[in-house]
């Protein structure tokens, strides 16, 4: 599985590595050839500052785009009710594996 790779938005990168983030918000968009995972982190105290990092990939399926989803919150100690998710399909129960 892919990991997400991040990058920083209208903050220096030196600077949004020191940042904590609090704030988790995650896109998964299903596509003609997988789904579309986009990831934002932010600080919710520090947010009007523009501190955020955000990513983007490809999952083959809607089991690895949410586990990449859970992979970056673990990574970044973001509690559940700090996380938004957001899933755009087309036919939810054609896309899961059985």
């Amino acid at each position: 599985m892919k990991a997400i790779s991040m990058r920083a938005g209208r903050v220096p990168e030196s600077a949004a590595a020191k940042n904590r983030f609090t704030d988790l918000f995650a896109r998964i968009t299903q596509e003609d050839d997988g789904y579309v995972v986009q990831i934002r982190l932010h600080n919710a105290a520090a947010a009007r500052l523009g501190h955020a990092v955000w990513g983007e990939e490809i999952a083959d399926s809607i089991e690895s785009a949410s586990e990449m989803v859970a992979d970056v919150a673990a990574r970044f100690c973001i509690p559940q009710d700090h996380i938004t998710l957001e899933i755009r399909m087309n036919d939810m129960a054609e896309s899961t594996r059985h």
